[in-house]
This record gives structure tokens, sequence and C-alpha cells, in this order.
């Protein structure tokens, strides 16, 4: 009912739901039958789904490539998470696992769901792994390598200051940025972009997700992790878990922003690395994940809800993105919108308040200076429309032959 309401409230947001709807149903058709890859992308799906989406456009042996590098790094990702592994069985495993990728039989027990099938069946991805190209199979071994160095690093070290933060955020993501720079440059379709600029795209991505799943991972069993530095949430609280806190609000909220404020360095460094981008399916797979990461901080940015709950896109407005995301005209105006959305948010109040505002403008100027703003209209940001009767009996009648056509595809299987 969550999603029919938010559909009335949006109903433009159904063709682009509909769409995304069946270009998934189209992706778990194109599923390889050999075992290995069936398991790979079957699990792809699983772990990923939009991610999934996205990586169908590449090329096939680019495709391949990057879903054995992304499930690679979640396996070695899945071990790192684990709290329940002791550290002195932790820390050789990730230490090691760039050479678990070469070995058929390699397997170790350990996450939930079905990142522990992904553990327990890891040969399978091991065995794709060892079809790829020498030159895609040189780039994973490499960013594994040097992650997993970085995870045990991390393991023993907590997070104090913003460089550890940075230099955290490099080895779990980071490198993934310079991974996929990589394998671009592999498939012969981009040239090497400057490491500075994939470590942005990386860092932009995972400080995003540190910021949405603070209440996720501070209630983590048996033990909470926290990768907040404490350079930053120290200046509002005693201890990370007392932003979660009723009665810690106000600075909650405040602590938050900064967060906020310390992700939105990297736009300008992400924009420069996807206007470089040749190839419109490469293109694509990078764009989206940024246009996601910026709508999630302005929703994110002075919503004391992150200390609350699950703070996230609307799906509908998330099938738009992945609709409408084409080329960097539409990478400018997702950015200056949601940029938007944040700016009135800023509270001048606020400790940070300066810092963000500049932040924001800087963005805006950066898409402003483009030149490209009044040629596409806004589909993020919309004046609230009135909707007649007319339009509501449509859109139930179109409801209504959707819901009898999956019945009768249904019945018919």
């Amino acid at each position: 009912m969550g999603s029919l309401a938010a559909v009335l409230r949006h109903p433009d947001d159904l063709y682009p739901l509909l769409r995304l709807k069946m270009a998934s149903r189209q992706a778990e058709k194109q599923i390889p039958s050999e075992p290995h890859w069936a398991f790979c992308y079957s699990m792809l799906h699983k772990v990923s789904r939009s991610f999934a989406l996205v990586i169908q456009q590449l090329g096939t042996d680019l495709r391949n490539a990057v879903c054995i590098f992304y499930l690679v790094l979640r396996a070695l990702d899945t071990v790192e998470d684990d709290t329940s592994i002791p550290t002195d069985v932790k820390v050789p495993i990730l230490i090691a696992f760039h050479r678990h990728v070469y070995d058929r039989e390699w397997h170790f027990s350990c996450g939930t769901k079905e990142y522990k099938v992904l553990m327990d069946q890891f040969h399978h991805v091991s065995t794709a792994f060892l079809e790829l190209g020498k030159g895609y199979q040189d780039a994973i071994e490499d960013i594994t390598k040097r992650m997993g160095a970085g995870m045990a690093k991390f393991i023993c070290k907590e997070v104090e200051s913003i460089d550890d933060y940075d230099e955290y955020c490099y080895y779990v993501a980071g490198l993934v940025g310079l991974g996929l720079s990589k394998l671009f440059y592999a498939s012969g379709t981009e040239d090497l972009a400057p490491d500075s600029l994939s470590n942005s795209m990386g860092l932009f991505l995972q400080k995003t997700n540190i910021i949405r799943d603070y209440l996720e991972d501070i209630n983590e069993i048996p033990k909470c992790r926290m990768f907040w530095p404490r350079e930053i949430w120290s200046k509002y609280v005693n201890k990370l878990e007392d932003l979660k806190y009723e009665e810690n609000s106000d600075k909650a909220v405040q602590c938050l922003n900064d967060m906020v404020t310390n992700a939105l360095m990297h736009v300008e460094d992400c924009l420069k690395y996807m206007s470089a981008l040749r190839d419109h399916a490469i293109f694509r797979f990078c764009a989206i994940p940024q246009i996601m990461a910026i709508g999630t901080l302005a929703l994110c940015y002075n919503n004391i809800e992150v200390f609350r709950g699950v703070v996230k896109m609307r799906r509908g407005l998330t099938a738009k993105v992945i609709d409408r995301t084409n080329n960097m005209t539409d990478v400018y105006l997702a950015f200056y919108d949601f940029s938007n959305i944040l700016k009135p948010k800023i509270n001048k109040n606020d400790p940070n308040a300066t810092k963000t505002l500049s932040r924001v403008e800087a963005i805006q100027k950066a898409c402003m200076d483009s030149g490209v703003l009044n040629k596409r209209k806004s589909y993020i940001i919309q004046s609230e429309l009135r909707y007649s009767s007319t339009m509501i009996v449509i859109f139930f009648i179109i409801l209504a032959i959707i819901f009898s056509y999956l019945s009768s595809t249904r019945a018919s299987k």
C-alpha cells in the first residue's frame, strides 16, 4: 500500500517503474547457462539488484569482468563485515584473499543469507575468474590484494581522524574506483582515468553509504561497526552510539550535517571523471550510482530519521534516474536539482552551515558552467500536481490491465 500511495502522489513514476520491472525480468533471462556463470549472475541479482541492471548494458567481456570483480570484493567485504569471526582468523583471510581467487576449491563459511551462499560456493566465482582475460585478472588480483591489506589494517585500528576516514574509504571503495578504471582501460573502450578522480568516485559512494547506514552499523550484533571518524563525532557527543538517543537529537543532526558536508567535497572530481567517459554503457554504469548518492545525501541532510530508521530515495525516483540518465546533461541537471533540495535545509545556526553552503554552491556552479541546464526539464524537482478524478480513474484502469496481464502470464506457466 505504501508503494501504491507513492505512485498516486507521483503518477509519472509509473512508466519508469514499469520499464525498470521489465528490464529486471529481461536481465534475469540473460543469465548464462554454464553453472559457474549462472551462479555468478544469479548471485549478482541477489546481492545488488540495481547493480545487476546497469551491468547488463556493458559488452560481454567487460560485463563478465565487472561481475566477477564485484562478487570477489563482495566476498571480501563479507569476511570483513562478519563480526563473529575472531580477529586472528579474519586478518590472514583478508590478506591472502587475492590468492584464493585462483583456487577453484577454496571457500569459507561466514556471513548470512545470500552472502553465506556466496561464501559457501565461492568456487563458482573462482572458476569464472579463471576464464577472464589476463588483463582483467591482473586488475582484479591487484585491487583485491590492496583492499584486503587495507581492511586487515582497520580491523585492528579505529577510525580516529578524518585522514583515517579517507584512508579507510580508499581501501574499501576508492580502490574499487581504481579497479573499475583499470577494467575499462583493459577493455579498450576508455582511457585510464587519473587515480585521484577514480578514488573520489569510490569515496563519494562509500561515504554516502556510511552516513545512511549509521543505525544498522551501530546496532550490528554481536559487535557494532563504527566508521564515522572520532574527529567529527566527538565534537557533538561522548560516544558514537549516543547519536541514536532522542535526548541528543540536536547534536546528532549537527554531526550528520558535518558528515554530509565532508562527503560533498568529492562531487566536483566525480563530475570531471564522468565527463571524460566515452562509452555510453560505461557512462550509465558509473553515473547512475553517483546520482543516487547525491540524492541520498540530499534526503539525509538535516534529517533526524537517519538515527531512527532507513532513509532512501523512493523507488519511483530511483526508476526515473535509471531510465533517464544517458549523458552529462542528465548528470549535471540531477546534481543541480538534488543540491537545490539540500540547500534550503541548511540552517544558518548549524556549526558547519557556511562550509556546507560553500560546497553546495561550488557543485551548482560546476553544473551551471556546463551550459546545459536550460536544455532539459527537471524530473526531480516538480511542483505538486493536482489530479482530476479522470486521471485517477485512468490510473486505476492501467493498474487493472497490468494486474490482469501478470495474472494471465502466471496462469499460462
